[in-house]
Parts: C-alpha cells; structure tokens; sequence
C-alpha cells in the first residue's frame, strides 16, 4: 500500500479497492497544514481522486471533509450503512459513487455539492432522495436503480441538465409532468421494474431522448405526443397493460428497436408499419393478425410473434426466419398500394392540397406521387422551409428552388436524380438537412459540398458510386448526422473522423474490414450503425467513447474479438470490454 501512497503523491489519484480493507487507512485523513514536512504525503498536488470500490468498509467518518479538493469519490460495492454528513464539505466533487451498499439514506447536506455532475446510489436501500439533490444544478447522470423509491422529489426537476436517469428496479408510480418539461436534455430514461401507470403528455418534449425503456410497469397507453421524441432509437415497453399504439408512434424515424412484448395488444397499427426498424418484438400479446403492410418493413432483422392467437397466418411462418414472413406479407399487398400509384385526379387533388398547405405551414410535401418533375404551380411562397419531394421519379431538381433561400430541409430521398444538383444547392445558404438517398448518383463533385457550411444532417446513402477518391467531409463542420448506408465503402472516407459535432454516424450495409482508432476522437457520438460490414477485429479505442455513445449497432458482421455473450448484452457491455483492453485500464 505505501507504494501506492507514494505514487499518488504525484498523480493525485489514489486507488485502493479490491484489498479488503475495513475501514478507511486514517494517512488519507491527513491535513497536510497540521504534519511536519516529513507526514506531508500529498506534496505534488492535492488529493482529487479516491477510489475505495471492493472493500468491506462499513463507516465513512466525518474526516472526509479534509479532502476538500476531491473530484471523484468511489466508495461503492462495501458495506456502508449511511454517508457522513461531511460530504456536503467537498465543494468540488463531480462524480459520487456510492453503489452497491447499504445505505438506507443520503444527507440533505448533499445539495452543498453544487459541482455534482454524476450521482451513482444504485443498489441500496434508499426509500427517498434527498429534496436537496434539486440544488445539485449540473447534475446529469443520475443512478438510483435497484433501491426502494416510491417517488422522485419535486425539487429534482430543478436539475435541467440532466441527461441519463436510471431508477430501475424500484417503487415508482409517476413521473411528473413538471419533471419532463425540465429535463429536456435526457437522452436515457430507464424506468423498467417499477408501478409506473401512465407515460406523462410531455415525454413528447424530449427530442434528445435516444434510449427509453419502461418495461415491466403497469403502463396501459403510449400518449400520442410520443412522436415528438424525435431521437429515440430504442423503446421498450414490454410486460405492460398496452392494448393499443398511437398511430403517432410511426413518426419517429430513428427508431430501431420496438419491444412490446408481454402486453395486450390486438393489432398493429398501419402507420406503425412506416417505421425503420430493425427488431420488432410482439410476442405473447392477443394479435390475431397482421397488416400486410409490416411487409414492406424491408430493414427488420427480427419479428418475434410467439404467443399471439394470429390465424391468418401459417405458424411456419410465424416462427420461422423474418425474411420469409416479409416477403409473404408483401404478397398481399395489391400493385397499387405496393406502388403507392393512383389516379391521374387523385394525384393533382393531392398536389393542389399540398400546394394548398405550404402558405400557412411552409412545408411543401410531394411524396410518393409518382412525379417525374416538379409542376411550376407549386411554388406559390419564397419562403418554404422543408420541401420533400421523395419516392417519386425526378430526375432534375426545379429552378423554381433556386429561389426558396430560406429552405432548411430537402428531402429527395428515393428519386431518379443522377447529377450532384450543384447548382441549385449553392443557392441555399440556410440549408441544414439534406436526403438524397437512394437515387442511381454517379458521382458527388469533388467541392459539391463546400457551399453547404450549415448542414447538420446529411443522407447519400445508397448511391453507389457518388463519392470520388480524394472526396472529404472536412467541410462540413455543423455536421450532427450523417447516412452512408450501402454504398460500398471499402473504408471510412476522409475527414469524417474530424466532425467533432456528430452525434449519428450510418456507415452500415458497406464493405468496411475495421475502424480506425481515431474513431475516439467523435466524442459527440450518440449513435453508430457499422451492421452488416465485413468487421471481424474492433480497436479498443472506441470503448473510449462509452461517455457519449448510447446504441452501437454491429449485427451481420464477423467479429471474432468479442464474444457473443458480450455482444447480447448491448452497447454498453460492448464499450466496456473495448475500453478494459487498453493499455493501463
């Protein structure tokens, strides 16, 4: 141990779990200003970092607030039975971990630590927090899974900042409506295992939120204002009371994973069919039927229906492989629903209604109609700020574009567009989100880029051949989202792994060996799809973006690094096994 002392005169860290001690060793009590120059063992720098983890230490004494200038506190997995009043005396801290013990509460004195950024008090047997964790104003990552809780207090929603909450596992009934209209920066909520009966209106407020799961309460309805939470890539409502989904659930886009089993539904909803995603889970509910419309789900990798009383379909088809039950239920669609085609009048009552729309709303929408080009009568206001004009057959972009200088949004996903629509995209100056997936592209301009400083979000995925050798993305600075799917990528393009804004990467469906080790320099990253690659090795340097990091998506890929049981566990398991593979972890 006087090795370990020793070092950590120089570093200002000091580890010492995993060696059994029983109680704290009282030289880390020390006062440096009341010992000789001989006793002064903290010489180079203060103490700011104590790790006790893995101990059987059973008190913690009020001496801890002469270590006035730590910044990390673990103490978790030991046998403590309550916290020294003396942790609201360490002004500085921003990490407590108090883990896996004992304690049956927490000090009011905790809201003097006013610089608490992460709070973990998992596993305990906490029966409330303490109101004054609300003056706590930088928190944004809070544990408490796994205690006794039957409320959060009120005070809590003061937290704005907050961006992960995790109180699985315990007694929960509500969240308050005032407590979703504060954290709107969440980006994870993890309420599984609780009484929780009702998702509050203004979950839809949290556009942030990547990762919800509210499996295992006593949930009955999914409120329509769902669709505002526009990140959301994982939700999990399994073993709930659901007997229905809003339609509005088919609005989030990012959607990947859907869990809804163990409830009590009775159909799937059409609108839901529109979602993107890539497991949809509905066993052991009382479906007797499916649209045929889930058929066209073309991205799902995994439908689970065991356990539902369906009658019109074959159980061969029920459990066996997915791909197979897509394809069938693609077959009862009619040619014209398949091809979304209609009537010559149908069409331009719909042109005219968007038409129509635009003046008030600024949204111009002419999806799906089947157009091979823009009619001129549509552009009747400057001042459009989204146009789609996908799934339809435009092969040229409309001059009448040239002049909507206030355009943010173009959507021109799935056209029959073959040049890089230079031109007219130099002449969007306020242009933040462009989707030119999915069209027969020949190939992107070297600079076709650089007039487009503001994007934030861009698709090129599925146009094979539109990036040239020498192509990079270091122009795009404001990038946050980017989509290369399919398009044959043999390795990452240049520039990419310096967008220090990005927060969702799309690079499945290509032709990548590895990721390069720079790849922890996109601390920004929420998202990452490398499915369906040729990966068999990952660089422990992404385990290094586990702060950031929520859904890391790796299926179709032959990875021999990582075992499967790792693998299942998710992303977070995933970043934790990378990040222990490097050197000094």
């Amino acid at each position: 141990m006087e090795r370990v002392i020793k070092a950590a005169r120089s570093s200002g860290s000091l580890n010492l779990s995993n060696r059994s001690l029983k109680e704290v060793p009282e030289e880390i009590y020390r006062n440096l200003d009341s010992h000789g120059e001989d006793d002064k063992w903290w010489e180079a720098v203060e103490l700011q970092k104590l790790i006790l983890a893995h101990n059987n230490l059973e008190v913690l004494n009020e001496d801890l607030k002469t270590l006035n200038m730590l910044t990390v506190l673990n103490v978790s997995h030991n046998k403590l039975s309550s916290l020294p009043i003396a942790i609201g005396e360490l002004p500085l801290l921003k990490a407590l971990d108090v883990s896996f013990n004992l304690i049956t509460s927490i000090p009011e004195e905790i809201g003097s630590v006013t610089s608490l950024v992460k709070l973990d008090c998992s596993s305990n047997q906490l029966k409330e927090l303490p109101f004054s964790l609300g003056r706590c104003l930088d928190l944004s990552e809070l544990k408490a899974s796994n205690n006794c809780l039957t409320k959060l207090p009120d005070e809590l929603a003061n937290c704005s900042k907050l961006i992960k909450l995790d109180v699985e596992g315990n007694k929960l009934t509500s969240f308050t409506e005032k407590m979703l209209m504060s954290w709107t920066l969440l980006t994870e909520i993890n309420a599984a295992r609780n009484f929780l009966t009702s998702i509050p209106e203004s979950i839809g407020l949290l556009v942030k939120l990547i990762r919800l799961d509210f499996h295992q309460n006593k949930i009955s309805s999914i409120p329509s204002s769902i669709m505002g939470c526009s990140s959301l890539a994982e939700f999990y409502m399994g073993t709930n009371l659901l007997s229905s989904l809003p339609a509005e659930i088919g609005a989030l886009s990012r959607l990947g994973t859907l869990d809804l089993h163990s409830n009590q539904l009775k159909e799937y909803p059409v609108e839901a069919c529109n979602l993107r995603l890539s497991v949809l889970d509905l066993s052991n509910n009382s479906l007797s039927g499916l649209p045929a419309e889930i058929g066209t789900m073309t991205s799902l990798r995994k439908l689970l229906l065991a356990g539902n009383p369906i009658r019109t379909l074959r159980s061969s088809l029920v459990s066996g492989p997915t791909p197979i039950l897509l394809k069938y239920l693609r077959s009862r669609l009619s040619a014209d629903e398949e091809s979304g085609s209609g009537t010559k009048t149908m069409k331009d009552d719909q042109i005219a209604r968007a038409t129509r729309l635009s003046l008030s709303s600024k949204e111009l929408n002419l999806s799906g109609l089947g157009l091979t080009t823009v009619p001129p009568t549509v552009w009747e206001t400057e001042d459009v700020v989204r146009v789609d004009l996908s799934k339809n057959s435009i092969e040229e972009l409309p001059n009448e574009l040239s002049t909507c200088s206030s355009l943010q949004a173009l959507t021109l996903s799935g056209n029959k567009i073959r040049e890089w629509p230079g031109a007219v995209l130099s002449t969007l100056p306020n242009l933040s989100c462009l989707k030119l997936d999915n069209n027969p592209l020949v190939q992107i301009t070297r600079n076709g880029l650089e007039s487009l400083t503001n994007i934030k979000i861009l698709d090129l995925s599925g146009n094979k051949s539109s990036l040239p050798e020498s192509f990079s993305f270091s122009s795009l600075p404001q990038l946050e989202e980017l989509y290369l799917r399919r398009m044959q990528l043999n390795e990452v393009p240049q520039g990419l792994l310096t967008l220090q804004r990005l927060q969702i990467l799309d690079l499945s469906q290509n032709n990548l060996a590895s990721m390069p080790k720079e790849i922890k320099g996109l601390t920004s990253l929420a998202e990452l799809d490398l499915s369906d690659n040729n990966i068999s090795i990952l660089s422990p340097e992404m385990g290094l973006l586990e702060p950031s990091l929520q859904v890391l998506k790796l299926d179709g890929n032959p990875l021999r690094s990582i075992r499967r049981p790792i693998l299942d566990r998710g992303t977070k398991a995933i970043l934790k096994y990378l990040k222990d593979k490097l050197p000094g972890q």
